[in-house]
């Protein structure tokens, strides 16, 4: 008889099973992933656009230049990842503009329900795109079971806007209503070292008041409501209301809902800000008689994202070009940070490879760089605006395009620039500088924790959070942040061919609306993004061009798990339900957790920040 294996060989023999198995898994996965990809193609290849059919536009989240990074198998494995609830704007505007031209489109659609936010000036650039589609002659419908303040600003250019008899429109105008957090940290004991050049410089009050200073009082009152003038002039206009009526209506909404017996849906309705009270059934039979009976029994519409990817998908299997000579596009959204980062943050070593990138690119003679940035660090917006400049020597015009917020670190990046455009409700200018130490020596000594010790020289414990800064140390730190704030008003100066006192009337922390920032001579133009390639386009003298995104290229493994999430199984996922808070409080949860993203990614070298955290959301 054989020896029965011992207990070790049985184990080393489950170990080696359990491999075996691991492995023919794996092979198995690696097998689906081919399947899938396969299928994703040839669906692809397959889906024709319908004949006639109304443009759907149904945006999710909130509006944005760049998605954020997402590893493509998180998006796979996940239900729902950051991407989901982020709609990129120029997809939007491309899909409208090409459907204005499109005899296969017959009308445009908005189904607004889950558009959380984005800023006006991302508000504006669509309701233009929707103005342009108008002049085609097509009508546009909203349908919504409620409106939001943001919803309805892209709804007032509808034809006909249908509210459930549920619902509501709710316009609360703008405002802006920090934390402060200073008692909090007394009661902790933190010692919070703030160093500032800038009277409205307010990114830091949060830390060091209770309440809002004069100051910040005064150049917010006049920002905000200068950006609110814009949205009531501009609905009004479009649903011919009086002067005044949007202020009216959300200043007396309590006296005006008791008039209605509290239906808000009657009292939208009564006071001209929608057209239709209607049911769900109600909508789906007015959409199926304004554009005919698709699929599944609704109306016969194609989804913007779809349409846009077919387009772009038939004109690169066609391979027609303009021309050999390329505009570049290169994105700056979120905060700037020192170093690698992915999409959705402004790295400063990330943004300068996309540069160098468009420089090695004999087609591309001239970029347009969209800022959507509140700031940041201090020397990542300064290695940003070092390789824009060395684009420039090169032959290479570089226009900045301004998108919702280009403040502060955004702004001094825009420096380096040909060419400085804006919208008229870009946030822009907070030309200002910060430094924040903490210390946490009381906080420690309350736990029972002391610190002492030795050094060879005064400065010996300087970044030791663990004991109180001393006043050399302090000094040092400030005369940083005066040195920096120099700087800034010296490549504002140069750069807006000024003097540093004239820069500094106009800065010390001020935020200024892209209107007031061109009559103060800190822009250039008021404009679109398109307006932005075109005068970019000029610079390079060029007659004929292809626009290109600049993108960092993909590995192997990212192209192939980036396929499959947008493919079949990424279609199977995102039709899966997904619980959204009310969209109020995930606008503020957003605001709220780019803050905190910041906060946690405090990297500059010698700390010092070029930030404008009032500047979020609008």
């Amino acid at each position: 008889m054989s020896e029965k294996p011992g207990l070790i060989r049985r184990f080393f023999r489950l170990i080696a099973g359990f491999l075996s198995a691991i492995r023919v898994l794996v092979n198995l996965v690696f097998v689906l992933i081919l399947v899938v990809v396969i299928m994703s193609f040839v669906k692809k290849d397959v889906q024709p656009l319908p004949e006639q059919a109304a443009l759907r536009i149904a945006p999710g989240g909130f509006l944005v230049e760049q998605k954020t990074y997402v590893d493509p198998l998180t998006q796979i494995l996940e239900q729902s990842s950051p991407a989901d609830a982020e709609t990129l704007t120029h997809d939007l505007i491309e899909a409208i503009d090409r459907a204005a031209e499109d005899e296969r489109i017959t009308s445009l659609v908005m189904e607004l329900d889950f558009l959380i936010g984005g800023g006006i000036s991302k508000l504006e650039d669509i309701g233009d795109a929707l103005a342009r589609f108008k002049t085609s002659g097509k009508s546009i419908i909203a349908v919504g079971d409620n409106y939001t303040q943001e919803q309805y600003y892209l709804a007032s250019y509808a034809d006909e806007i249908h509210l459930n008899p549920m619902g509501a429109v709710l316009l609360t105008g703008y405002g802006s209503y920090p934390s402060y957090v200073k008692e909090m940290l007394d009661k902790l004991r933190i010692h919070l070292h703030i160093f500032r050049v800038g009277t409205y410089k307010d990114a830091i009050e949060p830390f060091t008041r209770s309440d809002m200073s004069a100051a910040s009082r005064e150049h917010t009152t006049e920002w905000i409501n200068s950006l609110w003038s814009v949205y009531t002039s501009r609905v009004e206009s479009l649903r011919d209301l009086p002067a005044d009526a949007i202020n009216d209506y959300a200043n007396n909404l309590g006296s005006k809902l008791a008039a209605h017996n509290g239906d808000t849906a009657e009292l939208a309705l009564s006071a001209g800000l929608v057209d239709k009270l209607s049911t769900r059934p109600q909508m789906m039979a007015r959409l199926k008689q304004l554009a005919g009976i698709g699929e599944e029994g609704s109306y016969n519409y194609i989804d913007s994202g779809h349409y846009v990817n077919y387009e772009r998908r038939m004109e690169s299997l066609q391979a027609e070009t303009v021309g050999d000579d390329k505009v570049g596009i290169v994105v700056a959204k979120g905060a700037s940070v020192d170093g690698e980062q992915p999409a959705g943050t402004v790295g400063s070593d990330t943004l300068s490879d996309l540069f160098i990138q468009a420089r090695e690119d004999d087609q591309i003679k001239a970029v347009v760089l969209r800022v959507d940035s509140p700031g940041g660090s201090a020397f990542a917006s300064e290695v940003i605006r070092q390789e824009i400049l060395l684009t420039k020597q090169q032959g290479i015009p570089v226009v900045v395009s301004m998108g919702s917020v280009a403040a502060s670190g955004g702004y001094w990046i825009a420096m380096g620039a040909d060419e400085v455009w804006a919208s008229p409700t870009t946030i822009t200018g907070s030309i200002g500088v910060f430094g924040i130490i903490p210390t946490f020596e009381d906080s420690l000594e309350a736990l029972g924790i002391h610190s002492d010790g030795v050094g060879t020289t005064a400065l010996s414990d300087f970044y030791q959070l663990n004991r109180p800064m001393s006043p050399q140390a302090k000094q040092v730190v400030q005369a940083g942040v005066d040195h920096v704030y120099d700087r800034f008003l010296t490549i504002v100066a140069d750069a807006r061919e000024s003097t540093t006192d004239q820069v500094h009337q106009v800065a010390q922390g001020r935020v200024w609306t892209g209107e007031k920032a061109l009559e103060l001579g800190l822009v250039d133009e008021l404009g679109s993004f398109q307006q932005a390639i075109d005068a970019a386009a000029e610079l390079a003298e060029l007659d004929a061009y292809d626009v290109e995104k600049v993108r960092q290229p993909l590995d192997f493994r990212e192209q192939l798990l980036q396929e499959i999430a947008n493919g079949q199984v990424g279609t199977f996922i995102s039709a899966i339900p997904k619980n959204w808070l009310p969209s109020s409080l995930i606008s503020h949860f957003y605001d709220f957790s780019k803050k905190l993203e910041f906060m946690t990614q405090f990297n500059d070298p010698r700390g010092m920040y070029l930030n404008c955290f009032e500047c979020a959301g609008y």
